[in-house]
């Protein structure tokens, strides 16, 4: 390696066509320190190569890390939405189908509306479970985490429509027992 520097070096050197009177010199000091510092750069540039491939590999590492923490968050808020629509059909559901303001026929139809959400929360639950248990279709993290978000959304949705359907019919059983007060309040005119 170091002949084929020097050659190199002495082939530029003939090829200046230098002309000086006298002997041609030649300063070795020179050119043994250009030799120094070319060896000096070549062993840094090997180091930022190798620096720069551990860089790209830390960023791959943290874009999955930050992939599954978005994943993780996303399941979890589907989870935090589904207890909440459990404790919306254990506290309130309880007490309108209890309430002597709701007609018996009106019983199977307010359960059915109450159901159809609850069903749909449990096929998110059991989509969400076989996206993270298997490749589901081979697909990225990426794709993975934007189906999460969208489950996520769709939570909350159903979170929003219980609670409207309750408000609802509270706001139902209200009038009905404020019509019935009207209708059997005693006269005394």
């Amino acid at each position: 390696m170091k002949t084929k520097i020097l050659i190199l070096s002495m082939a530029l050197l003939f090829s200046l066509n230098i002309k000086a009177q006298g002997m041609p010199t030649y300063d070795n000091t020179n050119f043994i320190s250009l030799v120094k510092q070319l060896i000096e750069s070549g062993k840094q540039t090997a180091q930022m190569i190798k620096s720069v491939k551990f860089l790209k590999d830390a960023k791959e590492s943290i874009e999955k890390v930050s992939s599954v923490v978005q994943q993780l968050r996303a399941v979890q808020e589907i989870g935090q939405n589904n207890q909440r629509l459990i404790q919306v059909m254990q506290n309130e559901l309880q007490d309108i189908l209890n309430s002597p303001y709701i007609k018996p026929d009106e019983v199977s139809r307010v359960m059915e509306s109450f159901d159809s959400i609850v069903q749909n929360s449990l096929d998110t639950v059991d989509f969400i479970d076989e996206i993270l248990s298997s490749d589901y279709l081979k697909m990225s993290d990426a794709e993975r985490a934007e189906i999460l978000k969208e489950k996520e959304l769709e939570s909350k949705e159903m979170v929003s429509n219980i609670k409207t359907k309750t408000r609802r019919y509270k706001d139902i059983i209200s009038f009905r027992k404020m019509q019935d007060k009207v209708n059997n309040r005693e006269t005394n005119y």
